[in-house]
């Protein structure tokens, strides 16, 4: 048997799901990116309670879905796999980009990058990867990508805040696992990194989302 791997190169669709409206009365622009088993239109129920006239809000969409066990009934998605992960990484970016393309962020609108769970991996690889200024970075209860360096980071402003959220009672996170992540950030974040701890597990925290801004 003689099996072997090719590649191709082709055009895909994916979609992405916005909250709010984009008007000169915005404040802050969120670009938010889901954690695994989510479809970005119901992500963004974490964000339903912010100001609807001050915060916009961009969820991009995964586009690995797969039916959900046990039953089989709702479909979720997933960002990336060990499974050929350089090559897909590089498919998300490119899929980010067009996203970015697609909305024309004004600039003189504070921009937050939220990742949550899954989504943590891909938000801190785009902004490393395409060297963009945002306001505010909040990782939230997920694992930052081993290959990235202070380096990566060296071209943000000093006036970033970066915010670390993960809960106590997290299933996913052991007390090993979390110390790991909080060292991670603090090297990557030495002088801009607030940590911040809540009683509860691997959820959404919308009430610290709306104390951070």
């Amino acid at each position: 048997m003689n099996l072997s791997e090719k590649e191709i190169t082709y055009t895909t669709t994916n979609s992405y799901a916005t909250l709010n409206q984009l008007t000169e009365r915005t404040k802050n622009i969120w670009f938010v990116c889901h954690g695994m088993g989510y479809l970005s239109r119901y992500f963004l129920r974490h964000f339903e309670h912010l100001n609807t006239e001050e915060n916009y809000i961009v969820a991009p969409q995964a586009q690995s879905k797969y039916y959900i066990p046990p039953k089989l009934r709702h479909v979720g998605a997933s960002w990336l796999t060990k499974e050929n992960t350089l090559k897909e990484t590089e498919n998300v970016m490119r899929y980010f980009d067009a996203v970015w393309e697609a909305e024309q962020f004004p600039a003189d609108k504070r921009l937050i990058v939220l990742g949550y769970s899954q989504g943590v991996s891909v938000s801190m690889r785009y902004l490393a990867k395409r060297k963009l200024q945002c306001h505010e970075l909040i990782i939230h209860s997920g694992g930052i990508p081993k290959e990235l360096t202070p380096e990566d980071f060296n071209y943000m402003d000093s006036s970033t805040q970066v915010s670390l959220l993960y809960g106590t009672e997290d299933e996913y996170l052991t007390k090993e696992r979390m110390e790991t992540e909080i060292n991670r950030a603090n090297l990557l974040f030495p002088n801009t990194l607030k940590i911040i701890s809540f009683e509860g597990k691997h959820v959404v925290n919308t009430e610290l989302i709306s104390d951070l801004i």
